[in-house]
């Protein structure tokens, strides 16, 4: 019997939980990323909106810190997010964030998808799609290739190897997984302090292969200010239909 014999549940009708991590600092943003606005609208209400109108979205959790809890959960309110069930604390990196997260979904939840909060342009289509290679593969994640050249540099800074940009890909969110095997592989790197980056490390370290899925250019996340007035261009380039109806 092999790993997907184990975690896969045929006879289960899938459920997909959704999990939006919202619990960084904004160091490199300069403010509130999260709740800052983006085309008159707080980001992470425009992040929430989309996972909102997507049907294989069952239920959402949001992760933010502990002075937003109360916010968070206002804004939900106000903007009709009915789907988000618990908005919950954080913890002290992105792992124990995301672990906090994948603990408070609902039981019945088969998959659950693993969002950037920072993400606000994400795409119902993107989010289907991965979801439902998950669905047949345990664990899948939406990636664009590497346009740039990439080096390898030691410890001085000096050159010392290229890497071949068509073996190379950048990885987005939502990340989405079999439920069962998050939790446990996430569980395991916080115990074990991993210093990971995005949730799929820490399945692949289970020796669990993770299927690409395309992802999209426009998804990408706000990191530093400059990336607003990406969002801002991407937006106006959109129509952005949904600025005074963002549930819809």
């Amino acid at each position: 019997m092999g790993i997907k014999d184990l975690f896969r549940k045929k006879e289960e009708p899938v459920r997909c939980s959704a999990v939006i991590v919202a619990a960084g600092a904004s160091q490199r943003m300069g403010s509130d990323k999260i709740l800052g606005a983006l085309g008159g609208l707080p980001v992470l209400v425009r992040t929430l909106a989309v996972f909102e109108r997507t049907d294989v979205i069952d239920e959402i959790v949001v992760v933010t810190r502990a002075e937003k809890l109360a916010q968070v959960a206002d804004l939900c309110k106000k903007y009709g997010i009915t789907k988000v069930s618990k908005v919950v604390c954080g913890g002290a990196n992105r792992t124990e964030s995301a672990l906090a997260g994948v603990s408070e979904v609902d039981r019945k939840a088969t998959l659950i998808a693993i969002h950037d909060g920072a993400r606000p342009l994400v795409t119902e289509g993107l989010i289907v799609r991965t979801v439902r290679v998950a669905q047949e593969k345990l664990a899948a994640v939406p990636v664009v290739k590497s346009v740039d050249t990439l080096k390898i540099v030691d410890e001085s800074g000096t050159i010392c190897g290229s890497v071949d940009r068509e073996c190379t890909v950048r990885v987005q969110t939502p990340q989405v997984f079999e439920a069962s095997l998050i939790k446990g592989a996430l569980t395991n790197a916080v115990k074990e302090e991993l210093p990971l980056t995005d949730d799929c490390s820490a399945i692949e370290r289970m020796g669990v292969k993770v299927c690409t899925v395309a992802g999209e250019e426009d998804n990408i996340k706000l990191t530093t200010p400059r990336d607003l007035l990406t969002a801002e261009a991407i937006l106006r380039d959109r129509g952005d239909a949904y600025a005074d109806r963002p549930w819809l």
